[in-house]
């Protein structure tokens, strides 16, 4: 099975009850550790990053960004609804992977 897991920025002092509310919408949400140092990943703007993993499923992109962007502790989505039509991406193996929308907005 496929895991898919969506990044957001998080302001630390709530990062517990974002974790607990990314719960509530079914979401698996980690906080990033960092490799070479002892805690979390810090942003430069000094925020944490949890990665909130949604399974083999793929929920409804606007949805998933309104509600994420409707939660207080949350600063930034990571994703980027609305924003473009097509997404390149670089596989392990050298190949491209190309995804495109159908939408003409």
């Amino acid at each position: 099975a496929v895991v898919s897991t969506q990044s957001t920025g998080v302001i630390p002092m709530a990062y517990v009850p974002v974790m607990n509310k990314l719960r509530s919408y079914g979401l698996d949400p980690v906080l990033r550790m960092a490799a070479n140092k002892a805690g979390p990943v810090v942003t430069d703007n000094g925020n944490f990053v949890v990665d909130a993993k949604f399974g083999d499923s793929v929920p409804d992109w606007n949805e998933l960004e309104t509600r994420l962007c409707r939660t207080p502790g949350i600063v930034e989505t990571g994703l980027f609804v609305g924003y473009a039509s097509v997404a390149y991406f670089g596989m392990q193996d050298g190949s491209v992977s190309v995804l495109q929308t159908n939408c003409t907005e």
